[in-house]
């Protein structure tokens, strides 16, 4: 009798187990959070486009996955191959890792993506696979040929994405996300048209701190770097003077952001606030994909604010 009361109580704790880990599974894979996945073709671009922005959602429990297309293997001037990849692989995991959120680095070379069959098919599993409700590319008109046709790759897999019987092991998506344009400087055939664009005062700090992770690219010059460049940047064994040296670039850059994108950020927080934005990351709704209408962006972009 004792022996079948001690199974019987072993029974119900094992139910009670199973319960609780089906529980904590279920509310992870549908935690009612937003999925954001941003497609770079190089293990920097995700991280310079998006990093602020990305950092933003994690902050709010949002679910963010940096890709890079390529592996990165010829961007730099001093090295090159298996072993550049591996170097930039680990600096990409870096900076999301102090973003908070997730990265990938595809096994493509650098130079040599192309708007393959498979390749389509590869950027349409990993947008199912991330469940995704945002969707992040270049324009697919750009100075690098990896660029374009990361963003070509993105609009191909925008329908396909939903298709059942397209790549029919991965589950297709039950609503298309909305697709997004980074920023670029390039006006041809039209230049980058900023729908939305997303003030990165309070985690500006927190990029640049990200961003001191990407060494081959930021202190050393990437593929069109030289010694000469290097011996201008601050030594390794200078960390404050090389934040500093890095931080006062990123001033710049995402300061002309906000200054060229104003009156989106006005739109977006207001005419007191947006006035007063001093970086700013931006983003052109792409016309495939999910068409949302202001009330859907600002739930999309919850930093925003509820003001018009």
């Amino acid at each position: 009798m004792r022996y079948c009361k001690l199974l019987f109580t072993l029974a119900v704790m094992l139910v009670a187990s199973s319960n609780s880990i089906w529980a904590e599974g279920n509310e992870d894979s549908d935690d009612a959070k937003l999925r954001i996945i941003c497609f770079g073709a190089h293990p920097d671009d995700a991280e310079y486009k998006s990093g602020g922005t990305a950092a933003l959602w994690a902050k709010q429990g949002h679910h963010v996955k940096l890709v890079s297309v390529t592996n990165g293997d010829i961007g730099h001037w001093q090295m090159a191959g298996g072993a550049l990849a591996k170097r930039r692989i680990a600096e990409s995991a870096e900076v999301a890792k102090r973003l908070g959120v997730t990265s990938q680095v595809l096994d493509i070379h650098d130079g040599e993506l192309m708007p393959t069959l498979e390749n389509r098919r590869t950027i349409t599993r990993l947008i199912r696979e991330w469940d995704a409700d945002i969707v992040i590319a270049h324009r697919p008109w750009d100075y690098h040929p990896d660029h374009r046709y990361v963003g070509v790759l993105v609009q191909d897999a925008a329908f396909m994405v939903t298709v059942p019987f397209f790549c029919p092991d991965v589950p297709a998506l039950k609503k298309n996300p909305l697709f997004l344009y980074s920023s670029d400087r390039f006006k041809k055939p039209y230049p980058f048209d900023p729908d939305i664009a997303v003030a990165i005062d309070d985690v500006f700090e927190q990029k640049v701190d990200a961003l001191m992770a990407l060494e081959s690219q930021t202190f050393e010059g990437g593929a069109l770097g030289n010694a000469e460049k290097m011996a201008l940047v601050p030594p390794a064994s200078q960390p404050e003077l090389r934040r500093e040296w890095l931080r006062e670039r990123w001033d710049q850059r995402a300061g002309a952001e906000s200054r060229q994108y104003r009156q989106a950020l006005n739109r977006w927080y207001g005419p007191e606030r947006g006035e007063q934005v001093k970086y700013a990351e931006a983003f052109e709704i792409c016309e495939y994909g999910f068409q949302p209408s202001n009330e859907e962006i600002r739930k999309m972009f919850p930093f925003f604010g509820t003001s018009d």
